[in-house]
């Protein structure tokens, strides 16, 4: 899944990656296909597909793994009936959450969400509602322990692709981009040899919520389970600070 909230944490992120990479390859599979369909099997003339295959790599799927979903898309271009939809609203005490999903039974999609949010105590509402309080932006998060590059060398390596900002925790770096620029910084930093623990275009909140219940956070982490666990999900943003 997309980040959820903060950079912060790579072990927690590392393992969930682990628990959830069938469906994350799953997640990218209906991406490529999706992305074939729009625009064709050819990276160079589908952004796309390019940006899909980026993040295909970036969570390491194997390049014959890749290159077969392009195939099959290509082959069975007319059998692809994924669509978009992006779902908005509200956790417990306000909490903002966007939900990304693609899929081929919007009214099956549409009875998931809400009972997602309905079973953790919050409400779906109309789009926009929430969106506002995000910015879209390309993220590159890096493991410390794995870059091997110092801070500032890989902060120089970053600026000079084009990035937009870059953040250090302590254990783990963040790269910005623009939505558009997130490929360019990611071949630089592969072509580094450096790393990513993720490289994806992302929903950033400007602001983030703590939550002091225990009732309010079960609730929220209720909804974000249950969202996790749906196959027609491919991403869910928030802002709560974690």
């Amino acid at each position: 899944m997309s980040g959820h909230s903060k950079f912060a944490n790579i072990k927690h992120k590392k393992e969930k990656n682990d628990a959830a990479k069938g469906k994350i390859f799953t997640i990218i599979g209906r991406e490529i296909a999706v992305a074939v369909k729009e625009g064709g099997p050819d990276p160079n003339n589908n952004f796309k597909l390019a940006a899909v295959i980026s993040k295909a790599k970036a969570n390491n799927m194997p390049n014959d793994t890749i290159e077969r979903g392009i195939r099959k898309a290509a082959g069975d271009s007319g059998s692809v009936n994924y669509e978009y939809v992006t779902y908005e609203g509200y956790g417990p005490n306000g909490i903002a959450i966007i939900v990304d999903a693609l899929t081929d039974n919007k009214n099956r999609t549409a009875a998931n969400i809400r009972s997602a949010f309905t079973k953790g105590q919050g409400n779906v509402g109309t789009p926009g509602c929430v969106s506002f309080m995000f910015d879209k932006r390309g993220q590159i998060i890096i493991d410390r322990e794995e870059c091997g590059v110092e801070a500032d060398d890989l902060m120089m390596t970053a600026l000079d692709a084009g990035a937009e900002d870059f953040n250090e925790e302590e254990d783990s770096f963040e790269v910005l981009t623009s939505p558009d620029g997130l490929e360019k910084v990611r071949k630089a930093l592969e072509d580094a040899g450096i790393p990513m623990l993720s490289a994806e275009v992302t929903m950033i909140p400007q602001n983030y919520v703590e939550l002091t219940d225990e009732t309010a956070v079960k609730n929220l982490q209720r909804i974000l389970d249950i969202l996790d666990e749906d196959d027609d999900v491919q991403a869910v943003y928030h802002n709560w600070d974690e």
